[in-house]
């Protein structure tokens, strides 16, 4: 299961200057748990985070100017960080298996000489099979949409060998000369066309950039829930569907192709959601003559059953994260924003038990981030789990991990529930 294991963020709105985890060049820190919340007030920068990753996604999926726009955000100026005249930055640090040798993508978004934002660094780097120091080997490298790419899934020789920038053109230049004899066997020099769209969208869709590849295949597979109860409550035409989307108003069409594809493990499914949502006894779905597919909750003590526009928003959102959960080739990563709004206090440690499952399953469950300013829902986590996200004094966000707190850690291994410390106040800055 492909996991992060940390991640940097720079001047994007609140988040200045963030790390959560192990990066390449922080290995003392401690690496994200495959389950893993952030608390913090309103207004400390959560929903930010959570756009943080949505932002890159949207970065692969149109365009580093489309991204600016998308989602409300306003554009590049009104994302920057205030006050700031640097790039947005961010740095992912993740692992295709436990066994493989992680992965840096380091993306740097400028604006250019005519306001637009573009593309002014990128670079995907690793090290190399039996280095444990140094510097990273670097198989992509461009700077405004000009570069190099190592073809193949082996290391050439270094070509940096030290930190800060690096004179890419000189090294473009040997490479198309002949001069850097290996660099010319297997390194490509490369211009995009469109600086405003991400190198990995272009070499990751070629079969000689494997591990290119495999980074894009990675990041598109991101699943952030914008999951609303009224989209659930739509009522879709009929036809199976495999995954839940973004916003779930497929809820209906993903039940129907398991229903269609796996009927005795569908059910079972179905049961043991239903165990785990108080009063309903079973769920099934019902298509219209009109082609519409209606989802049905049998209550308990009810003859007729509900539809799921009579369903109650806890209901659904319980019904699609465990959903979600199911998914017989589920995403790698999974990021919610406070998955508690609408659900009843003592259903939350239960899906939050549910997240954890999922994502420490040997059969390769996904890795889940939340947001969350529910203690009932941090109860059910472990120091480690969990990122306390505050504001600092200069209107920026800080973030530092529950378990670096010892006298946290003490009382949570006495026995006390990690949220009811947060509730008194125990997980603020002191």
């Amino acid at each position: 299961m492909a996991k992060i294991e940390g991640i940097n963020v720079k001047n994007f709105k609140v988040l200045k200057d963030i790390t959560l985890g192990r990066l390449w060049n922080k290995q003392q820190n401690d690496p994200l748990t495959p389950m893993t919340a952030v608390i913090g007030k309103n207004g400390v920068g959560k929903s930010t985070l959570f756009d943080a990753f949505g932002f890159l996604a949207d970065c692969l999926k149109s365009g580093v100017e489309e991204a600016c726009d998308a989602r409300g955000r306003g554009g590049f100026e009104k994302i920057r960080a205030q006050g700031q005249d640097g790039p947005i930055e961010f740095q992912v640090y993740y692992r295709e298996e436990s066994s493989t040798r992680p992965i840096t993508y380091e993306l740097a978004i400028d604006l250019d000489d005519s306001s637009r934002p573009y593309v002014r660094k990128e670079r995907l780097r690793q090290r190399r099979s039996g280095q444990r120091t140094g510097w990273p080997f670097s198989f992509l490298m461009l700077d405004g949409g000009v570069g190099v790419v190592w073809k193949g899934d082996k290391e050439g020789r270094q070509v940096v060998e030290e930190e800060g920038d690096f004179d890419l053109l000189e090294l473009m230049k040997s490479i198309k000369a002949g001069k850097a004899e290996e660099e010319s066997r297997e390194t490509e020099v490369v211009e995009l066309e469109d600086k405003r769209k991400l190198g990995i969208a272009t070499f990751g869709s070629l079969k000689q950039h494997p591990r290119v590849s495999s980074f894009r295949r990675f990041l598109e597979g991101w699943y952030l829930s914008y999951f609303t109860p009224d989209a659930a409550r739509s009522l879709p035409l009929a036809g199976p569907q495999k995954h839940l989307n973004i916003h779930g108003d497929n809820v209906g069409n993903v039940v129907q192709f398991m229903e269609r594809e796996q009927p005795r493990r569908f059910q079972a499914i179905l049961n043991r959601i239903a165990e785990k949502i108080p009063g309903v006894q079973k769920i099934n779905t019902h298509k219209t003559p009109d082609g519409r597919l209606l989802l049905r909750f049998n209550d308990k003590g009810f003859k007729d059953p509900f539809y799921a526009q009579q369903m109650s928003d806890g209901t659904l959102k319980v019904f699609a994260y465990l959903l979600l959960l199911e998914d017989p080739s589920p995403p790698p990563f999974v990021c919610i924003e406070e998955p508690e709004n609408g659900l009843y206090h003592k259903l939350l440690e239960t899906l939050a038990e549910e997240f954890r499952e999922h994502s420490t399953t040997k059969k390769g469950g996904s890795q889940i981030f939340v947001t969350t300013h529910q203690p009932y829902f941090v109860d059910a986590l472990a120091p480690d789990e969990v990122w306390v996200l505050e504001k600092g004094e200069d209107g920026f966000s800080t973030v530092r991990r529950a378990s670096d707190d010892t006298l946290v850690q003490n009382m949570v291994d006495e026995g006390l529930p990690l949220g009811g410390l947060w509730y008194s106040d125990y997980l603020d800055a002191r």
